[in-house]
């Protein structure tokens, strides 16, 4: 599957490259897509995590990785966060007639996480997820911190994640990418009352 290739040429879509001596990474993407994924970062739980942010987001996705995980998996999912931010950023374009806010809540049983975002062009994470196990499979649940502080650093969008309830890990980690992919999509929503202005009063974001 190519998601670059299976969606209407009106759609706002990137393909960007970071290679470093830690890892090599593709992403590909459409915001306004039908939630179409390929996934290949090594680690299956944070595979099934983007894979949350294709489907509920609406964004075909396809991510390719050769990363150092014989080290661990820090550089892989922090670099995934920094490129997919990237993507976002450069598919997003001037953001003239944006929603700009999102802001989703989402339960999974026992858990349940908010996230509020504002592609504001002003870098910002406020991330409270008490995690209550350190490893979901192969995934390490600090770099979840990682992957996001990526993500906003190089999306330019404020970001607050915080999980209200939970006591299963992988409960909460779901939530919150989840959470975190219905407030994107939200975000990403073009508003037909906006028509070509930037939601901002300054005039730029």
């Amino acid at each position: 599957m190519n998601p670059s290739c299976e969606s209407p040429a009106t759609a706002r879509r990137a393909d960007v490259v970071r290679n470093t001596a830690e890892t090599k990474i593709r992403v590909v993407l459409n915001l306004d897509g039908s939630g179409a994924s390929r996934l290949s970062t090594g680690i299956g739980f944070f595979d099934h995590m983007l894979d949350q942010i294709a489907r509920h987001g609406l964004i075909d996705l396809d991510i390719q990785v050769e990363g150092d995980l014989h080290i661990d998996g820090h550089h892989t999912v922090e670099d995934v966060g920094i490129t997919f931010g990237q993507a976002v950023a450069k598919a997003v374009g001037d953001k003239k007639g944006l929603r700009r806010y999102g802001h989703a809540y989402v339960p999974l049983d026992e858990a349940l996480s908010r996230v509020v975002v504002d592609f504001s062009g002003r870098p910002g994470l406020h991330m409270h997820v008490p995690f209550t196990a350190g490893m979901v499979g192969a995934f390490d649940t600090q770099l979840a911190f990682e992957f996001f502080q990526g993500f906003v650093n190089h999306a330019g969008v404020t970001l607050h994640i915080d999980n209200l309830k939970g006591t299963n890990a992988h409960h909460q980690a779901e939530t919150v990418f989840k959470a975190f992919a219905r407030a994107i999509r939200m975000a990403l929503e073009t508003d037909p009352r906006m028509g070509d202005v930037i939601p901002s009063t300054k005039g730029s974001l």
